[in-house]
C-alpha cells in the first residue's frame, strides 16, 4: 500500500523533483521556482527521475533532532519522457508514495492528460505554462497536503455523536461501510484502511460534508482544486473514478448533467 506523505514541514524549504527532458525547460523551471524559495531537484528523463526519487523520498526524518530528510514534498513529471514516459513514472510512484504530483504535457494531448490523471496525477499544466500559473498550482496542490476537513464535515460528525444517530463517533464520519475519520484524516472500508492522495482524500471529505447533496464539477473545480476558474472537468471526472476504484463503485453517484453526489 502506498506510503503517506509527511506534511511539508514550514520550516524548511519544499523539496520538488522536476523531471523534464528539455534541457532549456528543465534549467528555467528550476531557476523560476528557486526564485520562489522551493528547493528543486531536476532528472532529464524517467529512468534517472525514478531512482532520483526513490533515493531521496524516504518519508521519514532520518535523526532523532528532527532535522534529517523528509523527502520529497512534490513531483512535476513532463508526459514526454524518454526511457520511461511521465505516466509510466507517475504509475511506478504510485505503488508506494501519495506524494502530490503535478503532469505537464503539450497544448492539445488530450489523451496523454486523461492518462495522466487516471494514472493517480493530481493536476496538470499545459505547456507552454507561465511561471505564475505553475507556482499557484504548486502552491494548491501542496495546500491540499496540508488539507484540513470541512467545518461542515466536522460539525456533521460531532452532532452525529450529540444526537447518538449513529452516523459519527467524535471525528468519525459513517457511511454504510465506509468511514472517515476527520480528525485524523483516515479512510476504512469494511475497517480496513484505504490510502487515499491528498487530491482523492480532500474530494471525498468535500462529499462527506455534504452527504446526499449533488455537487457539481465546477463546485468540486472551485472547493477542491483551487480553481478560481473553469477548469478542466476531466480532473473532477478522473479522480472520481479514482476513488470509485478504492471505496467501491457504487459510494459515488453520478447525476448525469448535474455533478456527482455521495450516497447516504
Amino acid at each position: 500500500m502506498p506510503s503517506s506523505t509527511p506534511a511539508p514541514d514550514p520550516a524548511r524549504p519544499v523539496r520538488v523533483l522536476l523531471v523534464e527532458d528539455d534541457e532549456l525547460m528543465r534549467r528555467s523551471f528550476t531557476v523560476a521556482l528557486e526564485r520562489y524559495g522551493y528547493r528543486v531537484e531536476a532528472a532529464a528523463d524517467g529512468l534517472a527521475g525514478l531512482e532520483r526519487f526513490r533515493d531521496g523520498d524516504t518519508g521519514e526524518v532520518r535523526d532523532d533532532s528532527g532535522s534529517g530528510d523528509h523527502g520529497f514534498d512534490l513531483l512535476i513529471l513532463d508526459v514526454m519522457l524518454p526511457g520511461l514516459d511521465g505516466i509510466g513514472l507517475c504509475r511506478r510512484v504510485r505503488e508506494t508514495s501519495l506524494v502530490p504530483i503535478l503532469m505537464m504535457s503539450a497544448r492539445g494531448d488530450g489523451l496523454d492528460i486523461v492518462a495522466g490523471l487516471e494514472a493517480g496525477a493530481d493536476d496538470y499544466v499545459v505547456k507552454p505554462v507561465d511561471t505564475y500559473v505553475l507556482v499557484a498550482r504548486i502552491r494548491s496542490l501542496l495546500r491540499r497536503a496540508t488539507y484540513a476537513p470541512p467545518a461542515a464535515a466536522a460539525g456533521r460528525a460531532a452532532g452525529a455523536a450529540e444526537a447518538g444517530a449513529g452516523e459519527g463517533e467524535g471525528d468519525l464520519l459513517v457511511f454504510g461501510d465506509l468511514t472517515l475519520d476527520t480528525g485524523g484524516l483516515e479512510v476504512f472500508v469494511s475497517g480496513s484502511p484505504v490510502a487515499l492522495t491528498p487530491t482523492e482524500l480532500k474530494l471525498l471529505l468535500e462529499f462527506a460534508a455534504h452527504p446526499g447533496v449533488v455537487l457539481e464539477r465546477h463546485t468540486l473545480l472551485r472547493n477542491v482544486w483551487d480553481y478560481g476558474w473553469d477548469g478542466d472537468s476531466r480532473v473532477v471526472d478522473l479522480c472520481v473514478q479514482r476513488l470509485r476504484r478504492k471505496l467501491g463503485r457504487d459510494r459515488i453517484e453520478t447525476v448525469r448533467g448535474f455533478g456527482y453526489k455521495l450516497r447516504r
